[in-house]
């Protein structure tokens, strides 16, 4: 059972939060992408790869600091060629942020749960 205060305190105490984002990237691995991906519905493209790849490799850099809206922007800048956030979301239907960060086995970044990030489902 999660304990609040010490998930706040010590948010690597646990593998995972409640919605089952990992607490970072020692865990991880391509098979849980996969089962994951799965479980949602989603089959993993290489598309899908190179945006939870690219993740990783951020948080790796940065960590966790930075909010949602600031990694989104940067994936649009990424990946999607003029094509607009919509791309991200027809990859990631329940949002391209917290839906790709839970296949990358990452923790959800600040504000990942605000309302502007909703799914197109």
């Amino acid at each position: 059972m999660l304990d609040i205060n010490k998930a706040i305190n010590n948010p690597l105490h646990y593998e995972s939060d409640p919605e089952g984002n990992l607490s970072g990237l020692t865990q991880w691995s391509p098979n849980h992408a996969n089962q994951q991906a799965g479980a949602e519905g989603l089959v993993l493209t290489d598309e899908h790869w190179e945006v939870i790849y690219f993740l990783r490799e951020r948080f790796r850099q940065h960590g966790n600091n930075d909010n949602a809206r600031e990694i989104l922007r940067e994936m649009e800048d990424q990946f999607c060629d003029g094509r607009g956030r919509v791309y991200l979301y027809e990859l990631f239907p329940h949002g391209p942020v917290s839906q790709a960060s839970l296949l990358a086995g990452l923790p959800l970044p600040p504000h990942a749960h605000d309302l502007s990030f909703g799914s197109m489902m």
